[in-house]
């Protein structure tokens, strides 16, 4: 294969993380590579992701472009991807993870602490919302939806935002947003970041700030250009803690409309998740840690598994919409 197109979708964050990987499985195999940008449901339709399908309106659409040819390669945002695997797909590579952490950008430079009473703040997560009010029950949280630069352009005074909003009225009128640091990071936005939000405030999304490369299950052999080049761009270690993310959220059957945070990393031996569970209104939840030295696929996801057991045992499935399956 000479020639390989990458599929993404056309947002300003999407095709700069999708060139920055067209450019590095270019450079490793030396073969022609061009963007193709898919638009998706996630992009068309409006109102909040969790009554539109959640995530997977982003990637529905990318997936059939691989399967039906128009496509070699898609590149996901790992949080936005299903769990379920797609027949005749493989997720072929997992690039080194960027920041996982959420980042709050407000007005006047101040931290989540210190926003005033009442203070408006945007997300369309319902894990961020949860986990807000889960701090400080006082905030009020705004819906919001849009590419980065529209989020930011509601909180006032922000470095490079516009003066005039993208729709009337939606400018300057929140207190805070929070977004992913990944993505302000993939389009020079940091500047924006008043505060990166600690773990024991905000777990991230299974997922966030990776990256997924998923190709056709037969263009992974590693006798080919292209899977050689899709695994020399796989860094393991997030692949392992993704992969113990990603199976506590397919066991618990939990999407975005689920207000589920985890994280996985792994130091020496060890391979360590943690994660929560909140109530959508804040006022319960349920945070949980566990490790394992079973360093590879299996032992990752038997480690996310066994975690979402813990948390269905211990009631989270009492208070937030959850659907682990039944023993």
């Amino acid at each position: 294969m000479t020639h390989v197109k990458i599929g993404t979708r056309g947002s300003r964050l999407a095709l700069s993380q999708s060139g920055q990987i067209t450019d590095q499985l270019s450079a490793v195999g030396g073969f022609a590579a061009e963007l193709v940008p898919i638009k998706t449901d996630g992009d068309i339709l409006t109102g909040p992701l969790s009554q539109m399908g959640g995530t997977g309106v982003f990637a529905a659409e990318l997936r059939s472009a691989v399967l039906d040819g128009r496509v070699d390669v898609a590149v996901h945002s790992l949080k936005d991807l299903p769990t379920a695997a797609v027949p005749g797909l493989t997720l072929a590579a997992v690039p080194l993870r960027a920041d996982f952490r959420d980042a709050l950008c407000s007005r006047d430079g101040l931290s989540l602490a210190q926003l005033p009473q009442g203070a408006t703040v945007g997300t369309g997560s319902p894990r961020r919302a949860a986990q807000l009010l889960a701090y400080r029950k006082d905030l009020k949280i705004v819906d919001i939806r849009g590419n980065v630069d529209t989020r930011l352009a509601r909180v006032p005074g922000l470095p490079g935002n516009p003066a005039v909003a993208a729709v009337p009225g939606k400018i300057g009128d929140l207190d805070a947003v929070v977004l992913a640091a990944a993505g302000l990071s993939r389009i020079d936005r940091l500047d924006t970041v008043t505060e990166f939000l600690d773990t024991e405030v905000m777990l991230p999304a299974p997922g966030q700030g990776a990256l997924a490369l998923e190709c056709r299950s037969a263009d992974t052999d590693l006798s080919e250009v292209l899977g050689q080049s899709l695994a020399a761009v796989d860094d393991n270690d997030s692949r392992l803690a993704v992969t113990a993310e990603r199976a506590l959220l397919a066991r618990l059957e939990a999407g975005c409309s689920a207000p589920v945070g985890a994280l996985a990393h792994r130091k020496g031996s060890m391979l360590y998740l943690e994660t929560v569970v909140v109530s959508l209104d804040g006022v319960r939840s349920l945070r949980l840690k566990k490790a394992t030295d079973g360093l590879t696929t299996v032992g990752a996801t038997l480690l996310g598994i066994e975690l979402a057991e813990e948390l269905l045992a211990g009631g989270a499935g009492d208070f937030a919409d959850l659907a682990g399956p039944t023993k």
